[in-house]
């Protein structure tokens, strides 16, 4: 069997446990959100670069989860992981924290805003589409982007092709872009007990 076939037999099995499970509780499907936090430099700098992906917005009703969705994101997460060369932003572009859009290589932060942007193109709203920092087991910093949907928020991430609900994930999820406002970041309560609980 051929990884086209095996990968999409995969997401398909996902989403049915998803459709049958519902996702988890309603406290644990969806993060919980503080007040407001800092803004990341690189996306404040990259927001001097491009103001229109940084603008108050109207809080849209969470993505619906239904095949088709589900199958976009899948997708989207698979093109950009397979298309993107991982690459540091000190080996591309001499300085570290460049938030950009990638063409051919990117840092975590590149792949996030190339996945926002595929998935607002393909119609989905840009209030339920968060670029979030979180921490790894090993202590290092990351960004993946959360996709608020009506079971839970979903996680794109380049380093796995499987689309997974935040709870999860082993991450320590610290900040998320603010619903209303693309330009500011909100903090994350995030009380689960995981292996990166040993970093709080």
């Amino acid at each position: 069997m051929n990884r086209t076939a095996t990968f999409g037999i995969a997401a398909l099995a996902a989403f049915a446990s998803l459709a049958l499970t519902g996702a988890a509780s309603a406290r644990t499907a969806s993060m919980v959100t503080t007040g407001t936090t800092s803004q990341p430099i690189g996306h404040y700098e990259f927001c001097q670069r491009y103001r229109a992906a940084c603008q108050p917005q109207r809080v849209s009703n969470a993505v619906p989860l239904t095949g088709a969705n589900w199958k976009t994101l899948v997708e989207v997460n698979n093109a950009v992981n397979s298309s993107i060369f991982p690459r540091e932003d000190m080996a591309i572009h001499g300085k570290a924290d460049v938030w950009s859009y990638p063409t051919s290589e990117g840092d975590c932060e590149d792949y996030v805003l190339l996945k926002q942007y595929m998935l607002q193109q393909a119609g989905f709203p840009t209030s339920a589409l968060l670029i979030t920092v979180v921490l790894q087991s090993n202590g290092e910093g990351h960004a993946v982007l959360t996709v608020r949907t009506d079971k839970g928020d979903m996680i794109l991430d380049n380093l796995a092709d499987q689309v997974r609900p935040w709870y999860e994930t082993e991450y320590l999820y610290l900040k998320r872009q603010s619903e209303r406002n693309a330009g500011e970041w909100v903090g994350i309560s995030d009380d689960r007990s995981l292996l990166v609980g040993s970093l709080r």
